[in-house]
């Protein structure tokens, strides 16, 4: 497994935990670092994912609800769930994975953790948010400074 996928691998494992159970992100990250053997780009990498993703669980969820009405976020499973929030955060948040990577990437984690409809439904999905990346990028990126204005306040 390539370097970052297996970072993402890692960040995507301690998502599906903190969803699934609601255990601290801190408590979780010290977990898999104590379970992983990860080198040091790879740990600030699957750092950098959870770190970003875990507070705006609910605001990338709000997106993905939104720009892929077709498919009810109840509905999906939690592992799925994750691949596109690490794969939404990392293109239009992150900004520094190309989108065909962030796709790639999630379809790659489909296969590895999902069922057997998981990779072509990844790729439907972020396939369809891809057409409107600027629009989400813009959105999301004042959504959050939104939201941290009103986190320090």
């Amino acid at each position: 497994m390539k370097p970052r996928t297996k970072a993402r691998s890692i960040a995507l494992q301690a998502l599906y935990e903190i969803d699934l159970t609601g255990h601290p992100f801190e408590w979780v990250w010290t977990n898999r670092l104590e379970e992983e053997k990860l080198d040091k780009k790879q740990a600030e990498f699957a750092y950098q994912i959870i770190n970003g993703v875990a507070p705006l669980m609910d605001l990338l969820d709000d997106f993905l609800a939104e720009h892929a009405p077709e498919w009810p976020l109840d509905q999906i499973a939690t592992i799925d769930r994750n691949i596109l929030r690490i794969a939404l955060w990392e293109f239009a948040v992150y900004g520094k994975t190309p989108l065909k990577v962030a796709i790639n990437e999630a379809v790659e984690l489909a296969k590895e953790f999902g069922s057997e409809s998981s990779p072509r439904f990844i790729n439907g999905v972020l396939g369809s948010l891809a057409l409107r990346k600027n629009e989400i990028q813009q959105a999301l990126r004042k959504a959050i400074a939104s939201f941290s204005t009103s986190q320090s306040a």
